[in-house]
């Protein structure tokens, strides 16, 4: 293998020899398209010639399209504010820009002109996690479909509702989903918010926000490039210091993703819950069968992706804590931790997404409902109580419900066989 890298991705082989993964190529991405799009608003503010602006863009151009993916081998976990990470992207480009014009490019003078990693790794991480939160949307936005169309399809069946995992009152299955449909929708448009604020970057703002370095013809310029090579609408924070200094939008960000791994957790455990048997449980929806369960017990089927999407939110919820801690660690005018805002945003995000399309595909969508059983337990709980006092009074129907518990009859056994309604005026009140 041919190495374009030089002697600061050397270096940090050397200091950072840790055996995580490699840097996100995710991210890498990123950064090269900000190093295209400077190029050539460093050749219109006449900061390089057009030669190398061309080769610049070219070897840019060989990255973005994962030719050059194993000339990235620094890992992920590592200090100094991901400069290792931004100075291996700028060797590259360099190397192989010098290769293809036979000029010598300069890492630093041409590369990295008007720039710092300061400004263009936080930028770099708000361009890639933009468009990963555009696949999140999607995905999510399929799956608030699905439980929709769920919705419909079981909106005449009756079952239990429960608090405190007690008997509540009546409700219907579709009622539930479309609960679980509406949850998820707000999500989306939270999401919706995250990308606005992956817009805003600090692109410009140099080392430490005040744009030493970077002319305003090349601050003006570099956005009207990187948009038009994004097909995105970039633009300027108000005040680059404060975006340098203070890294808040990213835990935002994060943020988001975890309340959305909630919301996803909860419905899981629902599934798990109503879905448990399927004889000693309580049965009332049938999960698809994708595996076996079980290596000993024949027949067995487990809510493996019920129990998948509890463990993104465990495993989110901690990338969330870490990346809140990255965020306060912030000194002076520098967020220094990025290299773990990197790693850990990119993760939740792809994962989000990734385990999210398989819940709706291989478990939601599959779904099926248990007709009987959802009736079953709504006839022989007490559901029907809160709507009987009305008519029969909290205290008269306190006694029903404790002679039901203890006979083991059904509210309408009782009711019925002891003359308090008819089975008609019965079957009129419990309609809801």
């Amino acid at each position: 293998m041919k190495k374009y890298y030089g002697a600061e991705t050397e270096k940090a082989l050397k200091n950072f020899p840790f055996s995580t993964h490699l840097v996100r190529v995710e991210f890498i991405f990123a950064v090269v398209k900000i190093k295209k799009a400077a190029a050539s608003a460093n050749f219109a503010a006449g900061n390089i010639s057009k030669e190398i602006k061309n080769a610049i863009i070219k070897a840019c151009d060989e990255i973005l399209s994962g030719k050059r993916n194993d000339q990235f081998p620094l890992s992920s976990f590592q200090g100094g504010a991901g400069t290792a990470i931004h100075m291996n992207v700028n060797e590259v480009v360099a190397n192989r820009a010098s290769e293809i014009s036979g000029v010598k490019v300069h890492p630093n003078d041409y590369v990295n002109a008007s720039q710092s990693t300061n400004d263009v790794n936080p930028s770099a991480l708000k361009v890639a996690s933009l468009f990963l939160l555009q696949d999140l949307e999607i995905k999510l936005s399929a799956l608030v479909k699905t439980f929709q169309k769920k919705s419909k399809e079981f909106k005449n069946i009756n079952k239990l509702g429960r608090t405190h995992m007690q008997d509540a009152v009546p409700t219907t299955l579709g009622a539930e989903f479309m609960s679980y449909a509406d949850s998820l929708n707000e999500h989306v448009k939270q999401i919706k918010n995250a990308k606005d604020l992956c817009k805003v970057l600090n692109l410009g703002g140099t080392a430490v926000g005040n744009s030493i370095n970077a002319s305003p013809a090349y601050i003006k310029q570099v956005y009207k490039e990187l948009n038009k090579l994004t097909s995105e609408k970039f633009h300027k924070a108000k005040n680059l210091m404060s975006k340098t200094s203070g890294q808040t939008d990213f835990l935002i960000i994060s943020q988001t993703i975890t309340t959305l791994c909630v919301d996803l957790s909860k419905i899981a455990n629902d599934f798990k819950f109503m879905s448990s048997g399927p004889n000693g449980g309580i049965g009332e929806i049938i999960l698809p069968e994708i595996q076996k369960g079980s290596s000993i017990m024949p027949g067995k089927v487990n809510p493996v992706l019920p129990e998948t999407v509890n463990q993104l939110y465990f495993l989110v919820s901690g990338n969330n804590v870490s990346i809140e801690k990255a965020v306060e660690g912030a000194q002076m005018e520098l967020g220094v931790m990025i290299p773990i805002m990197v790693d850990r945003l990119i993760e939740s995000i792809i994962l989000s997404t990734e385990t999210i399309n398989q819940f709706d595909k291989l478990c939601v969508a599959g779904i099926k409902a248990d007709k009987e059983k959802c009736k079953k337990h709504l006839e022989v709980s007490t559901a029907y109580a809160t709507l009987l006092s009305p008519r029969l009074g909290y205290d008269k129907v306190s006694e029903i419900v404790k002679k039901s518990t203890t006979t083991k009859k059904s509210l309408r056994d009782i009711v019925v066989g002891e003359n308090y309604l008819t089975e008609k005026e019965f079957e009129k009140i419990i309609k809801f």
